[in-house]
């Protein structure tokens, strides 16, 4: 059997049909964009993170909903959802556990640390030492954490959203490039406008008088459905010239003086092929959210920033002309032609 009977086999045989799991998807979307005010870039990274089994680096001043986000996410599904707070002064078990010494035989038994939940929120994610970020990167890596000669498995569905404050840096550890590659998005928020800041204000009261903070949803996903929304995602039809596309976005980032003059002047280190995947997978959810079948090129432009940003390395010489990463990716979107 060849490889497209073999997809469209898996897809028949998916617990849900794609409808179905769509409808599913969109339920969450509504909940969560009820619950989330003024952020739609939020929800739709936390939605593209979950159907591509990706993690998510957010950027924003505090107070924009960023911990409440996820929150609402594992409201809306089957999970379990852990916020760990980080801090100079944490230690790596502190993440993923450690063995506990049992006096009344002698014997060690494993506790296990907050890494062990389906959501994790990594809140201020830079503000924690070298050996943590080591730890957070190889969960996010291998979904897997080590302890002493011992290695554990994590839950099939994990996804860590880490969170970042552009404004205080005092007390910050620059995050390691290889581990900002293991994000699959980098998405920047912003302070909501005047007339969502009064739907906020209301939205906060009700929840006072009622005495909760989040209403669950009618009916929490089960991850059977994310599962499944997953396989569907992939199988959807991507042509050669939307992957050449792809392909030729992330080589100008290596090569960007056959594409761009600007760009030679501004990049110092361009992204691996792990960024392509992650545009590939991204513009994938982004087509399956839209009840496409296929994936276009509007679809890669619009998950290219939040996939590339974070993989940029300027020029220091462009850094000083307050060029930034965003600045480089819009110069790609331009030079590089679309199919």
């Amino acid at each position: 059997m060849d490889s497209a009977a073999v997809n469209a086999t898996s897809v028949m045989n998916s617990n849900k049909s794609p409808s179905s799991n769509l409808k599913t998807f969109k339920e969450l979307q509504r909940y969560l964009n009820t619950q989330i005010l003024g952020q739609p870039s939020l929800v739709e990274s936390l939605l593209v993170a979950l159907l591509a089994e990706g993690h998510l680096l957010i950027e924003g001043p505090p107070g924009l909903a960023k911990t409440r986000a996820i929150k609402a996410l594992a409201h809306g599904l089957e999970c379990d959802f852990q916020r760990v707070q980080f801090t100079p002064d944490m230690l790596p078990a502190d993440l993923t556990g450690s063995d506990i010494y049992r006096p009344e035989d002698g014997s060690f038994r494993f506790q296990r640390g907050p890494l062990f939940h389906n959501l994790i929120l990594a809140d201020e994610i830079n503000r924690a030492p070298a050996k943590v970020q080591s730890a957070l990167l190889e969960a996010m890596a291998e979904r897997q954490i080590s302890v002493g000669m011992t290695t554990y498995e994590l839950p099939r569905l994990f996804l860590v959203m880490a969170t970042q404050n552009p404004i205080e840096h005092e007390g910050t550890y620059p995050l390691p490039e290889a581990q900002l590659d293991r994000f699959m998005l980098h998405t920047l928020i912003d302070y909501p406008d005047r007339a969502t800041t009064r739907l906020i204000m209301d939205l906060a009261r009700h929840e006072a008088l009622d005495g909760r903070e989040l209403p669950p949803p009618t009916r929490p996903m089960s991850q059977d459905t994310v599962f499944g929304a997953r396989r569907e995602a992939l199988n959807l039809t991507l042509a050669d010239s939307v992957a050449d596309y792809i392909a030729a976005l992330v080589d100008a980032t290596r090569r960007p003086d056959t594409y761009s003059k600007n760009l030679k002047e501004w990049l110092r280190w361009g992204a691996s092929p792990r960024a392509a995947i992650s545009i590939e997978r991204g513009a994938r959810a982004l087509a399956w959210l839209d009840g496409r079948d296929y994936v276009s090129p509007e679809d890669v432009q619009a998950i290219a920033p939040n996939a590339l940003r974070h993989r940029l390395l300027l020029d220091y010489t462009a850094q000083a002309r307050g060029i930034s990463a965003q600045d480089c990716v819009n110069e790609l979107l331009q030079k590089v032609p679309a199919p």
